[in-house]
């Protein structure tokens, strides 16, 4: 039976005066299924790590035109108490290929307009790094992207960005939350379209400001000379996955001289379905099913053998990359292994041209692999872990530009996110593009090696790890109960070692703590304070646990180092089996 409280927001979204028929109709449609209701309408949709993502539909804890007009309303509160020129520097917009990306857009657009902030409106669809980079470029307050990432088709999201072009840190975000909580109404004051623009409230983008985006990216190469004398060597096969990347990432790879460039035109038009994938993720195998027949299919006309496969999710903000093994067909590179290879190329190259900067700085988020510690600072380059989120990345950014301490060199996480420069403040997947192409162009044409090959070399100098990632989602609100569970379980956890390997460290990120094994003691963890869980091996891997802050899942990530692949791969196996006995009644699936 549904609780008092649901039933009454159940109610009055039916007899509300603001809701569209449409929308009613579609509530009135589940009353028999309490249920649905009830996951629709027990809580309102959070921000998390990468703003507000959700299922489409009606209800408050669904994405929709009115929960887009709230949070849109909280903004502009928030905008407007930095006076009247806060709101004159407008706020910058951009959406992906999902179902309702444009219309959201515009009406994020509209409630600006409606509180007298201008709103700078891309014509067409364009990935999420271009919107920071517009929100750079504009010098706009404030930035919005509508896209939920690499989710399936079933969802969209709203991301919000603020003036330095990265996404809002917590503080920013909590007071977004609190603005949407004191107005606490559905009811949103919306611009008519053309008396917005008639106003100057509206302002339209098209592509001039992809020629300026164009011209940062191209400023990342390292080797643009080399790229454009002998680029068309390297075979490339690229997928957009339906989404917004097709237009930047073909031009920027072209332009930097990679005329071996093969499309998959099956997924080069945006498609709100996404209908040659079950989800247009980079990390899936399914994704790459059409990249590869096209590859085969170009060797066996003589072409000769593809180098790269590339895609991008339908924000284009995370890549994809799998390489050509020796005895054919292809291998599907982790985030961790990409975040690698670009941390050893840009440092070596830079170190070779003799412009490393002494203070140089790579970031990662601190669930990405142990092996980029080694690496990095086994180059002489200062590694620094930061919370899940490339916001956290940007934030530090901005923290050594006003500073004057510290050169940012590269930013990665595990996730397939990478930012080389300062031009934008977010993960690029058409930057990352053109920098892995660059790189297994240079090691091709100069040392005679694949990418594959340089990883195994990179092992071989630095030690072996195997990351892998176990996510369980847990639906609604006993979900949501189990998770809280989970953690609390895991943070009792007290065993001195897990599947045979010691703990050395326990990380209680939620309270800045961190117990050591050598001292036998709590001391205070320097690390913002996350609900996240870690524990720190002996041999320099980890386990680390974290509930998703856009998603109804917990994740879990081991990095275990191993003499080898196979050894490693056992290690895991056995640590996973022992590390999830204490909750494996939440657990089912291990």
């Amino acid at each position: 039976m549904l609780s008092a409280e649901i039933s009454a927001r159940y109610q009055e979204w039916l007899d509300a005066p603001w809701c569209d028929e449409a929308t009613k109709a579609e509530l009135q449609g589940l009353q028999h299924n309490e249920k649905e209701i009830e996951d629709r309408f027990y809580c309102e949709l959070e921000f998390g790590t990468g703003g507000m993502r959700g299922l489409l539909g009606a209800g408050t804890n669904r994405m929709n035109i009115y929960l887009i007009r709230r949070l849109t309303q909280a903004l502009a509160d928030c905008i407007s108490e930095h006076g009247d020129e806060a709101k004159a520097r407008g706020v910058a917009i951009s959406y992906d290929s999902r179902r309702f990306s444009r219309q959201f857009a515009e009406e994020a657009a509209l409630v600006l307009a409606a509180n007298g902030i201008k709103a700078y409106l891309f014509a067409e669809l364009r990935p999420t790094p271009t919107l920071s980079f517009a929100v750079r470029e504009k010098h706009a307050i404030a930035g919005i992207m509508i896209t939920a990432s690499h989710n399936p088709k079933e969802y969209n999201g709203y991301k919000v960005y603020w003036e330095d072009g990265g996404q809002l840190p917590p503080e920013q975000a909590d007071v977004i939350i609190a603005k949407m909580q004191e107005r606490n109404s559905w009811q949103v004051a919306v611009a008519d379209l053309a008396e917005a623009q008639a106003h100057g409230l509206l302002e339209i983008m098209g592509p001039e400001l992809d020629d300026v985006y164009v011209e940062r990216v191209r400023e990342q190469m390292l080797n643009r000379q080399m790229s454009a004398a002998r680029g068309g060597n390297l075979n490339l096969v690229y997928t957009p996955l339906h989404g917004t990347g097709y237009k930047l990432v073909e031009r920027i790879l072209r332009e930097n001289g990679f005329a071996s460039l093969h499309i998959v035109q099956e997924q080069a038009v945006p498609d709100t379905e996404f209908h040659t994938v079950a989800v247009p993720n980079p990390e899936e195998a399914d994704a790459w099913r059409l990249a590869e027949k096209l590859a085969d299919k170009l060797e066996a006309a003589g072409s000769g053998p593809v180098d790269l496969l590339l895609a991008t999710d339908p924000d284009a903000d995370r890549l994809g990359v799998c390489c050509r093994k020796q005895g054919g067909g292809y291998q599907r590179l982790t985030g961790n292994q990409v975040g690698v290879l670009l941390a050893y190329y840009v440092i070596k190259q830079a170190k070779d041209m003799g412009n490393l900067p002494v203070d140089a700085m790579v970031i990662k988020s601190v669930v990405s692999t142990a092996l980029a510690n080694k690496v990095v600072s086994g180059l002489g380059v200062t590694v620094k872990d930061v919370p899940v989120g490339f916001k956290y990345i940007g934030e530090q950014i901005k923290l050594m530009e006003e500073s004057g301490r510290g050169s940012f060199l590269l930013g990665f996480e595990e996730s397939l996110g990478y930012l080389k420069g300062t031009y934008a403040r977010d993960k690029d997947a058409v930057l990352a593009a053109a920098l892995v192409a660059e790189a297994a162009l240079y090691y091709k044409e100069v040392l005679n090696l694949t990418l594959l090959q340089v990883l195994d070399n990179i092992y071989a100098k630095f030690g072996y790890f195997l990351d892998t990632q176990v996510a369980c989602t847990l639906s609604g609100i006993d979900g949501k109960e189990q998770i809280v569970e989970i953690m609390r379980i895991l943070r009792a956890d007290e065993r001195p070692e897990i599947g045979g390997l010691a703990v050395s460290r326990r990380e209680y990120f939620d309270r800045a703590e961190v117990w050591e094994s050598e001292s036998n003691s709590v001391k205070p963890l320097d690390f913002p304070k996350v609900d996240m869980l870690g524990f720190a091996l002996a041999d320099g891997g980890f386990i680390r646990v974290r509930p998703s802050g856009t998603e109804p899942k917990i994740r879990f990530y081991f990095c275990i180092s191993g003499q080898n692949a196979d050894d490693a791969a056992a290690k895991v196996q056995t640590v996973q089996q022992d590390f999830f006995k204490p909750i494996s009644q939440y657990i089912k699936k291990i």
